[in-house]
């Protein structure tokens, strides 16, 4: 079997489909995005390009590796969310050409179904609890919030802002109780004069986990809150591939990782990073904000480790994009049966989905300079 061609497609809201063609009729899927830079990954994926027309496309890793090593500057944002959706669509064939899901090529199933997280979020305390309602009467029993705006952008908020920001978390654990778990993400968007006094001032209200803290390339301010809270720290949706792991791990700045798989390096990278983290005793929560195909990957990831905790993107359905969308019974999803990533694209559906110019948001201080978002 060899890959004869590779098509990529901008499809709304956000995202970048790959398709990987064999002479053997046999189409893997994969998701490269980058947020935000959609050209840009299309245009790296492109470049790939000579490293795969006419090779095997079940070497998976060798594959990976000739990417990764004959780019010469090696990691980052761009190159590796391109070599991910290229590892996820190997995969996809891969378990297409032997009739089994990835999973079970990396090992079989280490649980029976996979725990998914929903979202809610709301800018005052009524609202918000309103929200945290609503996900768990959509069925989840896991939960991640953002932080209450206003924040002004400063170095240091004032009382002000973070009494509001513990006020709207604690009327959200209030309104979910003790049984449901209630994450909340800072984004890597409050700096750490003021990150270090709010997850000490969010203790009392039991978070499941406080996600970026601070940005996660500031490993040893990251290490210092996680040494000096009681609350589980996670991060790693911005980090690439083990190599960008191992700091966080080996000073213990987060006991949560959150790889993506369409970021990190794909399923099998992710799954070595797995591994780094269960010998520090760390879970895996897969970041996921994407689509379908990207979804379809962690899935793949989390049967199959031992330390997964949640799985992000428990709203996405998938419905008209792929065949059979995905449904969460009281936040599980079952294990994918289906061969390879276990989807189809639904391509009658995805027409009116073709193209898009999505950007990042761009937030302003009071001042006017630009902060983190």
């Amino acid at each position: 079997m060899k890959i004869t061609k590779i098509e990529t497609m901008l499809v709304k809201p956000r995202w970048l489909f790959l398709k990987m063609f064999t002479n053997e009729g046999i189409i893997g899927l994969g998701e490269p995005i980058l947020e935000g830079r959609a050209l840009t990954c299309q245009a790296a994926v492109k470049e790939f390009e000579p490293w795969l027309i006419g090779e095997d496309p079940t070497r998976v890793v060798h594959l990976w590796q000739s990417m990764y090593k004959h780019a010469f500057y090696r990691g980052g944002p761009l190159l590796t969310s391109a070599l991910s959706g290229i590892e996820q669509a190997l995969w996809d064939i891969h378990g297409k050409w032997l009739g089994l899901p990835v999973y079970r090529l990396l090992g079989g199933p280490t649980r029976d179904r996979i725990r998914v997280y929903g979202t809610a979020g709301g800018n005052d305390p009524e609202s918000a609890a309103t929200s945290v309602r609503q996900a768990i009467a959509d069925g989840f029993n896991c939960i991640k919030v953002g932080v209450a705006r206003p924040l002004q952008g400063r170095l240091i908020e004032s009382p002000a802002v973070t009494n509001h920001i513990v006020e709207v978390f604690a009327a959200m654990r209030g309104a979910a109780g003790p049984n449901v778990d209630l994450a909340i993400d800072f984004h890597g968007a409050i700096p750490p004069q003021t990150a270090k006094r709010l997850v000490a001032a969010l203790e009392p209200y039991h978070p499941f986990f406080i996600e970026e803290p601070v940005q996660c390339q500031n490993v040893d301010v990251l290490a210092d809150i996680a040494h000096s809270t009681s609350i589980p720290i996670a991060t790693g949706e911005r980090l690439f591939t083990k190599w960008g792991f191992r700091e966080v791990l080996e000073k213990r700045a987060a006991s949560i990782l959150q790889p993506d798989l369409s970021h990190a390096g794909g399923i099998f990278e992710t799954r070595l990073i797995a591994g780094m983290a269960e010998s520090y005793y760390a879970g895996i929560a897969p970041h996921c904000p994407l689509g379908p195909i990207a979804l379809a990957a962690c899935l793949q990831l989390d049967a199959s480790i031992p330390n997964f905790l949640a799985q992000e993107g428990g709203r996405i359905t998938g419905a008209g994009y792929i065949k059979q969308p995905f449904r969460h019974e009281n936040g599980y999803l079952p294990l994918p049966t289906a061969p390879g990533l276990g989807i189809e694209l639904d391509e009658e559906a995805l027409q009116d989905k073709i193209g898009h110019n999505w950007q990042n948001p761009r937030p302003y201080a009071e001042d006017g300079s630009a902060i983190d978002w």
